[in-house]
């Protein structure tokens, strides 16, 4: 974890924690980084937040300062500039968003040439240069002063490498799409009407202020209560920047990550396209996903939690789908990182396919309960090994048996232990919590 990048980018309040000034340094490092030896392109999308047109400005300035030429896709998501990026040969593109967070932060994602988030160490340079810690960069001069060119062109070629996914038409399918006001109002809609589909759309009138507020995946009851009003088949929400999804069936109930993985993880394993019929998940994965694999033969690996640590396990082993109980999902085949658009699609074809409702295929997974509290502490490593807690764990362990599962975890961005229980009732939850988060307390 860096000074400014996490794991997803620079992110914070903008102009508070994250300004135009580090915006202008990030595109000034990158231009000279990526054009040390020849004339770097960029290529650069944002969400609808009203202050990223401010850092739009902000780094094609930076990158045309250091000579770099700056591609412009306008208002866009996370998975069309990964995309753009690997499919026409740009040196790195940059997505201006902060995902699910409300409006006033905003945050500075950059994606590599083959489309992956940027490598840690050359993230950690950029960092030391935006504190002075290394010399300052050359500016560009007469003809070599970079260029900022309009490429509305890319997202369009994006939205038609999405039509061009499905093998079923939508007709007479009756979808709800719940936008967010956030990047997918300029793509979801317009993907779902060419593929045949009825479509209805909510939250789709961004204004830079009303992005994820009482809307989009965050806030799924919204379309819930949609879905039923209208007579709907599906509905499907995204966050901010459209790179997650959750679903939404026909009775109006929602359909998570863990069980969208479920579901096109076994349509997959039936249709032999699941190297080693097995999914990648995260440890924040509900239970009840992992009993439901175990009836059918559906194996699973589990990483650290964050999209970044589950593209690494596909990417090493080959697997083909991997993702976050969020809705992050990865379908490495077409994409490499999760996408929002590209997950609601996939979910139509396995209903198409199996000529079924998506209550039917979710009602294999059964999701436990699952009760999660924060508990900020001095020192994370002296209050997790303590010997009350860890007894406290462990009796909470042999309760639950097979029926439950606690995990304890220490925040990677704050002085907090998370401790996360899940059992056969919310009042088991919380009696267990409750039990761990006391005998934590007890050591302060």
């Amino acid at each position: 974890m860096g000074k400014y990048f996490g794991t997803d980018g620079f992110r914070g309040e903008a102009n508070v924690k994250l300004t135009v000034e580090h915006a202008f340094k990030v595109g000034r490092y990158l231009g000279w980084y990526y054009g040390r030896d020849h004339k770097a392109k960029v290529v650069i999308g944002k969400d609808t937040r009203r202050s990223s047109y401010m850092f739009e400005y902000a780094l094609a300035a930076g990158l045309t300062a250091s000579g770099a030429d700056a591609y412009l896709l306008h208002v866009t998501t996370t998975p069309s500039v990964s995309y753009v990026v690997r499919t026409e040969g740009f040196d790195c593109g940059i997505m201006i968003s902060a995902s699910h967070n409300p409006f006033y932060d905003n945050g500075i994602k950059v994606i590599n040439g083959l489309g992956h988030k940027l490598e840690a160490e050359v993230e950690a340079k950029i960092e030391c240069y935006i504190d002075g810690e290394v010399e300052e960069r050359p500016l560009a001069t007469g003809e070599n002063i970079g260029r900022t060119i309009d490429f509305a062109a890319g997202r369009n070629r994006y939205l038609g490498y999405l039509i061009s996914l499905p093998t079923r038409s939508f007709k007479n399918m009756r979808v709800g799409l719940d936008c967010s006001n956030g990047s997918a109002s300029a793509i979801a809609k317009s993907v779902f009407d060419a593929l045949g589909a009825k479509t209805y759309v909510i939250n789709n009138d961004p204004d830079g202020t009303n992005i994820n507020t009482n809307c989009g995946s965050t806030h799924i009851e919204a379309l819930q209560a949609f879905v039923k009003e209208q007579h709907l088949d599906v509905g499907f929400a995204y966050d901010g920047d459209a790179d997650r999804c959750l679903a939404v069936d026909e009775n109006g109930d929602v359909v998570d990550g863990d069980r969208i993985l479920y579901i096109c993880g076994k349509y997959m394993m039936e249709q032999g396209a699941l190297r080693d019929n097995t999914i990648v998940t995260t440890i924040m994965s509900n239970l009840g996903l992992y009993k439901a694999c175990d009836k059918i033969g559906m194996k699973y690996e589990k990483t650290a939690v964050g999209d970044k640590y589950v593209y690494e396990n596909m990417t090493t082993n080959g697997f083909q789908l991997g993702g976050e109980q969020s809705g992050h999902i990865i379908f490495s085949k077409h994409a490499t990182t999760g996408d929002g658009i590209l997950t609601s699609l996939k979910v139509m074809e396995v209903i198409l396919e199996k000529k079924t409702t998506l209550a039917t295929l979710a009602t294999e997974v059964k999701i436990y309960p699952q009760l999660l509290q924060n508990l900020k502490v001095a020192d994370m490593d002296t209050t997790l090994n303590h010997p009350d807690v860890v007894k406290a764990i462990a009796e909470v362990e042999e309760k639950l048996g097979s029926e439950g599962r606690v995990l304890v975890r220490k925040s990677g961005t704050e002085p907090l232990l998370r401790v996360m229980v899940e059992a056969l009732t919310d009042e088991l939850c919380e009696e267990h919590v409750l039990h761990i988060i006391n005998a934590m307390k007890g050591t302060l």
